[in-house]
């Protein structure tokens, strides 16, 4: 069983999959609490289902693009199990995770899309480091910018780590906090091989919007 708060299907908003149509399964459960975080509705509510349940539901919404997010996907048990058996599909499969715990505690061969929290997020003590050494040129590694002094953290952490030659690393702002324009300026003065993301679903629907 996992506990499941929501099940859609919307455009894929965020990572190098933007502007496709997407399956989004959200489990329930985060043990971060990021200071910007935009799904805390996430936290507590939620409806246990079995594995076949979920892929019943997901195999009605005929989409061959699937993304397992939360909340923390990895911090619920059978996970991986889930993730199998989407790929045994023939589905392609995102896992968006905070990075805080082990990406392989689901196939390599989906793609993990981790977050690196930066210091604005007050969740930037719980980065599991380790976790670099184990991305593959298929996953994709994510920074969420609320200052200039994230943007300066960030570019650190890439440089020390040679992210770039790892795998797609992906910046956004944190929506409403930070100006675009300043974000895309300092890519640019950076000379960072990086792609920078809007979050489309919100510019699309309202800001609050769930299920989209």
């Amino acid at each position: 069983m996992l506990y499941i708060t929501e099940i859609y299907k919307s455009l894929q908003g965020e990572s190098t999959w933007s502007g496709l149509p997407c399956t989004f399964i959200r489990l329930s459960g985060c043990n971060l609490r990021c200071s910007w975080c935009d799904t805390e509705y996430s936290f507590t509510s939620g409806d246990a289902l079995s594995i076949d349940q979920i892929i019943a539901q997901v195999e009605e919404l005929n989409c061959d693009l699937v993304e397992v997010t939360g909340g923390e996907p990895l911090a619920q048990e059978n996970v991986g199990e889930l993730v199998q058996k989407l790929l045994d599909l023939g589905k392609t499969v995102l896992v968006e995770t905070g990075g805080h715990m082990d990406i392989d505690l689901v196939s390599n061969k989906s793609i993990r899309i981790m977050d690196i929290k930066c210091p604005a997020s007050k969740m930037s003590h719980k980065n599991e480091l380790k976790n670099i050494a184990k991305l593959t040129p298929r996953d994709e590694v994510k920074f969420v910018i609320q200052n200039k002094e994230d943007f300066l953290w960030a570019e650190k952490t890439i440089r020390e780590y040679k992210l770039e030659k790892k795998c797609t690393v992906i910046m956004s702002t944190v929506f409403g906090l930070m100006c675009r324009e300043e974000l895309a300026n300092l890519i640019l003065q950076s000379g960072l091989n990086i792609r920078m993301q809007i979050q489309l679903h919100k510019l699309i629907w309202s800001e609050d919007t769930k299920g989209v």
